[in-house]
């Protein structure tokens, strides 16, 4: 994954609503003319999402609190962040479609560039499985479903009818594989302690697999939110595998989670 983030952009921290779990992705073009040099110069990209950002800054009547997608994708293959991770967006078209979904924009429009390449796709597939990582649910969707408008554009929506597939052949089946990745010990932290209050379907997914193996401590769920249950109960099934120690103790491993086996979320 190429991300340019914030910080490169020259932008503070996104001031736009928090927001930590939703049903999905929903994807969206520029619905304007873009311009085909994006096609050939990178930075042209770069003053294009800033340009975005500007626009939506000065939109009195929508009062942006920040660009309103969550993350765009270039025709270069780049990662360009937005809002970011465990922002709410503003892009779905009201208050309920912008909780219900994440939104990522890919650069192109109605005229001009109107067509992603492959480069650009598999940007916005990286957006999407950054997302998952952090709390988007499996739903990959266009702009319109939902929300009378043309956008993501046709060639953008077929895609998505398609389940998003990532170009190359390397297609994550579009509602979920078996079993939840590893999402990295740092998932699980904040501040060096157990991350509780944060909310993913992955802690919920993975309270029912802890339940179901025995080692459940839970007087109330599991849920989505994680709690001192959920870190009681995975000490506990790390102990039944046989680790002491601190080796028992949270945040979860890589090789206690792949027996574990958590159901994608």
């Amino acid at each position: 994954m190429k991300l340019i983030t914030r910080a490169q952009l020259g932008w503070p921290a996104s001031a736009a609503p928090t927001q930590t779990s939703t049903k999905g992705v929903k994807v969206h073009y520029e619905g304007s003319p873009v311009p085909t040099r994006l096609l050939t110069d990178h930075d042209a990209c770069i003053a294009e999402w800033k340009a975005i950002r500007k626009s939506h800054l000065a939109n009195t009547k929508e009062n942006y609190s920040d660009i309103a997608y969550n993350y765009g994708a270039c025709p270069h293959g780049y990662l360009l962040e937005g809002r970011g991770i465990g922002k709410r967006t503003g892009a779905n078209g009201n208050q309920p479609l912008n909780v219900a979904h994440y939104a990522i924009v890919g650069l192109v429009g109605s005229e001009g560039l109107t067509e992603p390449n492959d480069a650009m796709l598999s940007a916005i597939r990286d957006g999407i499985d950054l997302l998952r990582k952090h709390g988007a649910g499996s739903e990959i969707k266009g702009h319109r479903d939902g929300y009378a408008t043309a956008c993501p554009g046709a060639k953008l929506y077929a895609w998505v009818q398609k389940g998003a597939p990532r170009p190359g052949g390397s297609t994550p089946p579009p509602a979920a594989p078996d079993y939840e990745p590893f999402p990295g010990a740092s998932f699980f932290m904040k501040n060096g302690q157990p991350a509780l209050g944060k909310v993913s379907p992955i802690f919920t997914a993975m309270g029912k697999r802890l339940v179901a193996v025995g080692c459940g401590r839970y007087k109330v769920g599991p849920g989505a939110t994680l709690g001192q249950a959920d870190v009681d109960s995975y000490e506990a099934y790390q102990r039944s595998l046989g680790y002491t120690g601190g080796a028992a103790k949270w945040p979860p491993g890589p090789a206690s989670w792949s027996k574990l086996r958590v159901p994608n979320a």
